[in-house]
């Protein structure tokens, strides 16, 4: 090791030595020359803390402590002094304005700094602080994230960052700090901060009064100025003993290869206690073992070390056999050798070693844990939803602008109003009265809207009313417009999603144009809309009468979810030549007159057509959500995930939007997904990658419709097109050493209510239509005998008046007391159980 660490070695045995020597006496502990003599004397070089006070037979908690702190200021060449002001010269020192209650830091003559004596209130405090003075300009405070990155931006290619939180200046990590700071000084650079903000900003799962952290900046190597310094936290407490063990395994190479026998290896790593871990290689696969390795070394760095060991060695041709050995710092122990089947099981494999357990002697398979049944998930599940309840429990909802409706002013209200939304819940059961919060934000924010009005219905106390309207499950939204039409809302339940729905749902789709000026103003946005985003303009001519009448399906299947229109009159031939589109064609204009797209439409039924609209819905580079996720899981195309704890860059998002072009749009989705919005990212991470997470931002493909394999994209390089679509390339040949490979098992949600995928964008389901004057409820009519692409279920009234009709129709069953179950979904394919 380096001279600067030895060293460091040599002042930690001395400082153990002097903990077991005897204490010097108070005549040993203070020099008190004159102070003029004194400096004429010492050389420009020697640092003296120095304290003036009036009487010398008084004391205090700081001469106390100033008293014990000689001998450890001393090992770093630190004289100390009290002067008594009676005492010779003093060079304006003993004025009575507060002078004396501060201690003054000397380099030769020159004075460096004033210490408040309050701040002096240790020995740990004293001897950091002056520490601190004097190394002002190798140890760097640094405030806020932006200072933290500057500062690495500066380092890189050059040296590495010694990074610390504490929680106080003067604390005893602060000592411990500013001792490693003397020591290595001349090696590494240091930086300190005392703001949680900043830990929480690189760390979130940080606690609110987080304990003191040191992280290893590896900015030497990260020559490129894309590339970020890779960040590793030490999990030891922050400890002389500890840095300088930690500092010592940071210094060692990230992976070493030997031809010789594992047994007489010895390491660093091994010196310290830690294990070491060797991969076996052979000359046909060392680059991809080496990857491999180095991927490993970064996982265990400062846990274990990693060795890539040739199979050719002398005298080693058993070891065909395995591919993973491990050898522990324990005298006698046989290096064990292992068949091991991804890179997890090296870490748990270290992780089990640390926690003092056997290793084993051949690979055991896993066993599949089981539950006793769904009930205990259920019983998880209904903790979770109840404890968000009783949180809230003292916050009395503000119901004043969400109309309370009975079996007798249900119909009334429906017939007196142009456009009624209605939750269906049970006041008994949680998750109603979760969404009931949602729902009172969707009344504030459709106040004063005109022609809509929110209503609610207890089916605890109305269970016949529930029952005539189809409420199968708690909660349920519907929308009832004039005439009859309802809609049954099957989204996300959160505030913005439900608005949407409310108002795109009052406009019956797809509006039919007569005139080529009301097609100009639809696609330029002059046209009034309910609410903004993309509009769907279907354009006909008078053949394709198949295709219009499935385009007219679609988007009454669609409607609370897109606005659509249609043209098919004689100018339909013009005006395709005008947008320069064939027909029969489908117009995308998004809002404030962004570019125009179209799709030619080449299949015929209302189901092809409405996930032709779907799919052309989609961001083409979307940032990944709980909402969103499955209708971009669907594509069942292989995900280039960039994970950000953030805010994408300029730069990185330029690049990504490179790889989402039309030309790669067909082989991968191009996405990203930002933890501090998604917090489910870091558990996607951690089964990926395990603990603790990777460096961010961090590309990785996962494709869990094929093989399941997870790759990450090599750190060393910059991400930019070039590169990842080379590294594509590899993963792809099979040149690339997956992460980790997800389950070719299927799996299903651990509830009914967990399956989002059916829950969100169910897989085209049947347009079913309710007649309200049926005499079977269940009576079901599938239009066109296809089934339209919806999450909505439309129910037609016919045009009497709805109070009469109520009256007419059949009870149906109790639903008091009745547990409420959402219905059977089907069987998905093989899924990502995080995602």
């Amino acid at each position: 090791m380096s001279s600067p660490q030895t060293e460091g070695w040599v002042l930690l045995f001395s400082l153990l030595l002097r903990c077991m020597s005897p204490a010097s006496t108070e005549e040993d502990a203070f020099l008190e020359p004159k102070l003029q003599e004194y400096f004429r004397s010492s050389a420009a070089s020697k640092a003296s803390l120095v304290y003036f006070r009036r009487d010398a037979s008084s004391a205090d908690v700081f001469v106390e402590q100033l008293e014990n702190s000689v001998e450890a200021l001393r090992d770093y060449g630190i004289s100390v002094l009290k002067v008594t002001c009676h005492q010779g010269e003093t060079l304006g020192y003993c004025r009575e304005d507060g002078s004396m209650r501060k201690a003054y830091l000397f380099k030769g003559h020159v004075l460096l700094r004033e210490l408040p004596t309050d701040a002096l209130f240790s020995v740990d405090a004293i001897v950091a602080n002056v520490l601190f003075a004097l190394l002002f300009n190798e140890v760097k405070y640094v405030a806020t994230l932006e200072d933290l990155q500057n500062l690495e931006d500066g380092l890189r290619g050059q040296s590495d960052l010694v990074f610390a939180y504490v929680q106080a200046v003067g604390t005893a990590e602060h000592r411990v700090l500013m001792e490693a700071a003397f020591v290595y000084g001349s090696l590494l650079r240091f930086a300190l901060t005392t703001e949680v903000k900043l830990l929480k900003s690189i760390r979130d799962e940080e606690s609110e009064v987080p304990a003191s952290k040191l992280f290893f900046c590896h900015c030497k190597m990260a020559a490129d100025p894309a590339q970020p310094c890779r960040r590793t936290l030490m999990e030891q407490p922050l400890t002389t003993l500890n840095v300088h063990k930690f500092l010592k395994l940071m210094g060692e190479p990230l992976v070493m290869e030997i031809m010789a026998d594992p047994e007489k290896v010895s390491t660093a790593h091994l010196q310290l206690g830690l294990p070491l871990i060797f991969i076996l290689t052979q000359k046909e696969t060392l680059e991809a073992d080496r990857r491999t390795a180095e991927f490993v070394a970064w996982r265990l760095l400062g846990k274990a070390g990693v060795v890539l060991l040739s199979r050719g060695t002398a005298g080693l041709d058993f070891l065909l056999r395995y591919n993973v050995a491990i050898k522990t710092a324990a005298e006698g122990v046989p290096v064990k050798y292992l068949v091991l089947k991804d890179t997890d099981d090296i870490l748990a494999l270290v992780e089990n070693v640390k926690q003092g357990e056997p290793i084993p002697e051949e690979e055991e398979e896993e066993e599949e844990e089981k539950e006793d049944g769904e009930s205990y998930e259920q019983e998880i599940q209904d903790d979770e939803v109840v404890e968000s309840i009783i949180r809230d429990r003292k916050h009395e909802l503000p119901l004043q602008h969400i109309q309370t409706l009975t079996e007798e002013s249900f119909g009334p209200a429906l017939a007196n109003s142009g456009s009624v939304v209605v939750l269906f819940y049970a006041s008994w059961e949680a998750v109603s009265l979760v969404v009931m919060q949602s729902y009172v934000e969707v009344a504030a924010r459709l106040e004063g809207t005109p022609g809509i009005s929110l209503a609610r219905v207890d089916c605890w106390d109305w269970p016949h009313l529930c029952s005539r309207q189809n409420v199968t499950q708690f909660p349920t939204i519907k929308t009832y417009e004039k005439g009859g039409r309802s809609l049954t809302y099957s989204g996300m339940w959160g505030t913005e999603e439900v608005v949407r729905f409310i108002k795109l749902s009052r406009t019956p789709g797809p509006v039919r144009l007569t005139t080529p000026g009301e097609v100009e103003e639809y696609l330029t946005g002059k046209a009034p809309s309910p609410s903004p985003g993309v509009s769907i303009l279907g354009l006909f001519d008078s053949s394709r009468h198949d295709a219009k009448e499935a385009f007219l399906e679609a988007g009454a299947a669609l409607n609370g979810y897109v606005t659509t229109a249609i043209y098919s009159g004689e100018d339909a031939a013009v005006l395709a030549r005008k947008y320069k589109v064939p027909l029969p064609a489908l117009l995308l204009a998004g809002p404030e007159n962004t570019k125009r797209s179209f799709i030619q439409i080449s299949k015929q039924s209302a189901q092809d057509m409405a996930e032709l609209i779907q799919h052309a819905l989609l961001d083409p580079f979307p940032e990944i959500t709980v909402g969103n996720l499955p209708e971009y899981f669907q594509l069942r195309k292989p995900l280039l995930i960039l994970f950000s704890r953030g805010a994408l860059s300029q730069t990185e998002e330029g690049e990504m939007r490179l790889l989402a072009r039309e030309e790669n749009h067909e082989a991968f989705l191009a996405c990203w997904l930002n933890l501090k919005n998604t917090p489910v990212g870091r558990g996607i991470l951690k089964a990926y990658f395990g603990t603790p997470l990777p460096p961010l931002p961090l590309l990785v493909w996962v494709d869990p419709h094929s093989g399941g394999q997870v790759f990450a994209f090599p750190s060393g390089q910059s991400i930019t097109e070039t590169n990842v679509l080379a590294w594509i390339e590899k993963l792809e040949s099979g040149l690339e050493v997956p992460s980790t490979t997800l389950s070719n098992e299927d799996w299903k949600p651990r509830l009914p209510a967990y399956d989002f995928l059916s829950r969100m964008a169910p897989p085209l389901p049947e347009f079913t239509i309710y007649s309200w004057q049926s005499s079977n409820r269940e009576e079901e009519v599938a239009l066109s005998g296809e089934k339209a692409a919806s999450e909505v279920r439309e129910d037609p009234v016919e045009d009497s008046k709805v109070a009469d009709l109520e009256k007419e129709l059949p009870t149906g069953g109790d639903l008091r007391g009745t547990a409420p179950r959402l219905a059977a979904r089907e069987k998905q394919a093989k899924r990502h159980t995080e995602l």
